[in-house]
């Protein structure tokens, strides 16, 4: 796959998004040669299994011009990077505890030309800030994202306003179960807007 079918979910791209988009896989796949940040195999798979994964957060929810969003543990950019190149007005702080994977973040940032991205090597206990809208991409339970990044988002409770924007697979049940009282959660079948077989029992999850 290539970018064929981002542009066939997304019609209303710039040239320039474009072309962002059309650069990542050589990016990545130099970094990679050097900075292990994704599978080998999976790299050829790397627009669905990465790019386009991402952007279901995209499906699910707009981020408005004057965000700030984290994207926490986002590992070799995902699903921050695909998201920041969707919406250029909206902040992206990007963190990871591995700093070699912060470094691969970081040039593929600075090749693609993305001025709404700060990547830091931190952990989310290091972090004092407030945000709209968390993202993350299944590197840790829900209880956990919930406990790690609660009380880390501006506004809690309002579904439209933002909150946690989840990538997770399968059954989700007893994570569900054990999510403090306090959170309100939905949760979305990727496969609503991506055909690909790949989606199946892939969801995003909105904790708020």
């Amino acid at each position: 796959m290539d970018t064929t079918s981002i542009f066939k979910y997304f019609k209303n791209l710039t040239e320039t998004q474009k072309d962002q988009y059309n650069q990542l896989k050589s990016i990545y796949l130099d970094w990679n040669s050097k900075i292990n940040v994704i599978s080998r195999k999976d790299m050829d798979h790397f627009y669905e299994h990465h790019v386009l994964h991402s952007l279901a957060i995209a499906k699910y929810f707009e981020l408005l011009p004057g965000m700030k969003v984290m994207d926490l543990g986002t590992g070799g950019g995902f699903p921050g990077i695909p998201l920041a190149i969707l919406f250029p007005d909206t902040e992206f702080y990007l963190i990871d505890g591995t700093g070699k994977k912060i470094t691969v973040v970081n040039a593929v940032k600075d090749a693609i030309g993305l001025k709404n991205v700060v990547a830091e090597h931190k952990r989310a206990e290091e972090v004092k800030d407030k945000f709209d809208v968390i993202t993350g991409r299944a590197v840790m339970t829900l209880p956990e994202i919930a406990n790690l990044a609660g009380n880390k988002l501006r506004c809690r409770g309002d579904i439209e306003a933002g909150g946690i924007l989840y990538l997770k697979g399968g059954d989700l049940q007893e994570e569900f179960r054990a999510i403090n009282k306090y959170w309100k959660y939905k949760k979305t079948a990727v496969s609503k807007w991506f055909a690909e077989e790949y989606f199946l029992e892939k969801y995003v999850v909105h904790l708020y």
